[in-house]
């Protein structure tokens, strides 16, 4: 590769990190039982597009909220994004259907229950569910509505 392709490259990579980085989430603070998360909201396509790409740390007790325009079938991925993540599936009533765990920085998509409308997606570190014995049935509260 040349040298003037390979800087036309890293200048693209960051040029595209630092126009995702423009893009502002609101804030909520969700209950997880006696968990509180301070959860960022991905409303908008542009706000799901860029979820936590790029993010190359997560507070402990912190994530992001993907709120759906309508309950469907839903899929994540974890292009560009640095972070081991967990994700909670929650359908229109607060109620975790399944939680997949995701590497980063790969294309595998990440699906909710095939047949079970989810509302939600809630990512949070790798493993914070699972530390804290949430599981599918539970309820998370205090979800933004559209």
């Amino acid at each position: 590769m040349s040298m003037r392709l390979l800087l036309t490259l890293a200048g693209l990579t960051l040029a595209t990190a630092a126009a995702a980085q423009d893009v502002q989430f609101a804030t909520t603070t969700l209950t997880a039982g006696m968990h509180l998360v301070k959860a960022e909201v991905a409303r908008t396509d542009a706000q799901r597009a860029q979820g936590l790409m790029f993010r190359e740390k997560l507070p402990a007790n912190a994530g992001m909220v993907f709120v759906f325009d309508a309950p469907a079938t839903q899929c994540m991925w974890m292009k560009n994004t640095p972070l081991p993540l967990s994700v909670a599936f929650i359908d229109g009533d607060g109620r975790i259907v399944n939680i997949a765990d995701m590497q980063p920085h790969t294309l595998d998509s990440h699906c909710s229950t095939k047949g079970v409308p989810v509302r939600y997606a809630l990512e949070m570190n790798q493993g914070w569910f699972r530390q804290r014995h949430i599981k599918a049935g539970m309820k998370i509260g205090n979800l933004p509505g559209k």
